[in-house]
């Protein structure tokens, strides 16, 4: 099997991955719908209003009450077989995106393609910032290994890592938004743009949203270091006491080009076998970054279904969430192909 023949193979598996997890996310929906305090239950007390319910016989009452439930199961086509529903679903309503919002009445597409570059100013800094940044620290880190630096970044990283994102965002808002009289007032409290900013557009509005951006972003940026950082060390240094780095050294090859010829290279290989996963998580947004800063973007916005059990923002969130990570895992093992031209796909 040749390289192209393993990416055709692979780009074939996203297809039933794919479909098993909307099934798998859908059902669960419809059972979570269904369920006492649910979706049905929720409509069905909006139905009647608080404290409503007309004068009569418990009888009558009950069926009154049982006929707008089915009413509502009509409604949200739970009266149907669940293939029939998930059919409706995937073919009908396009993936859920034609659906329509329970809160909003809007289609989720309307709804969702609003939020999205918001999550993608956010994702693709973060995204950036943690690699740019990671890879040369844990270069230094192990060139350096047990150097002062190399100590001192560690104490640094394991900290920043320890400490939990939300935790970070609120002390970078207590210390630098002026929440608390005697502390620094310098970066917007929330928000991911000014209203002045947004009207005004172009360059006034790009600096406007990074002014905004920085402090979500480095406290999301600053949870991730750690792994990747020292992942990147111990596999720099791993490549740089095996056989062939030593067998490169023992030819006459200077150490420099011993290390950046050869083994840097192999010393990506866990980076770029982790790339699918970080590219998912970072483009799908934040939920608990973007809630401490108010960011309205994806992870927010998913929140806010499942808060309101909006099923079908959740369910088209979940298409396009699932979308980014098969195609970030796609990405990741054409790295992998890239980087490593010893890897056989017999």
């Amino acid at each position: 099997m040749n390289r192209i023949q393993y990416l055709l193979r692979r780009l074939m598996l996203l297809v039933p991955t794919f479909f098993g997890i909307t099934i798998v996310c859908f059902l669960l929906t419809r059972i979570l719908a269904t369920a006492p305090g649910g979706l049905v239950d929720m409509k069905l007390a909006q139905m009647q209003g608080v404290g409503g319910g007309e004068a009569g016989s418990s009888v009558s009452a009950q069926q009154l009450q049982e006929d707008q439930r089915k009413t509502i199961e009509a409604e949200l086509n739970l009266d149907k077989p669940f293939y029939e529903q998930y059919y409706i679903w995937a073919v009908e309503e396009h993936m859920g995106m034609s659906a329509k919002s329970e809160r909003y009445k809007k289609p989720t597409w309307e709804l969702i393609k609003e939020r999205i570059p918001i999550s993608m100013w956010f994702g693709i800094t973060a995204f950036l910032l943690s690699y740019m940044v990671c890879i040369p620290l844990g270069i230094a880190k192990a060139l350096r290994h047990g150097s002062t630096f190399d100590m001192t970044s560690s104490i640094i990283v394991f900290t920043a890592y320890a400490v939990p994102a939300f935790a970070i965002g609120m002390m970078l808002k207590t210390f630098l938004c002026g929440t608390v009289e005697g502390f620094w007032d310098i970066f917007p409290l929330s928000g991911f743009q000014s209203d002045a900013a947004a009207a005004e557009g172009g360059w006034t509005l790009f600096i406007d949203r990074a002014y905004h951006m920085v402090l979500p972003v480095t406290a999301y940026v600053m949870t991730s270091f750690a792994l990747l950082t020292i992942m990147m060390k111990n596999s720099l240094m791993e490549q740089m006491s095996s056989e062939y780095v030593r067998t490169v050294l023992a030819k006459g090859a200077t150490r420099k080009r011993a290390i950046w010829c050869h083994a840097f290279r192999n010393a990506l290989i866990p980076i770029a076998t982790g790339f699918g996963g970080v590219l998912g998580v970072l483009f799908a947004g934040s939920m608990i970054i973007e809630t401490i800063f108010e960011i309205r973007g994806m992870g927010y916005f998913s929140l806010e279904a499942l808060r309101g059990q909006d099923y079908n923002i959740f369910m088209a969130m979940i298409v396009i969430t699932a979308t980014i990570q098969l195609v970030g895992n796609l990405i990741s093992d054409f790295c992998y192909m890239l980087i490593d031209p010893r890897i056989h796909f017999d």
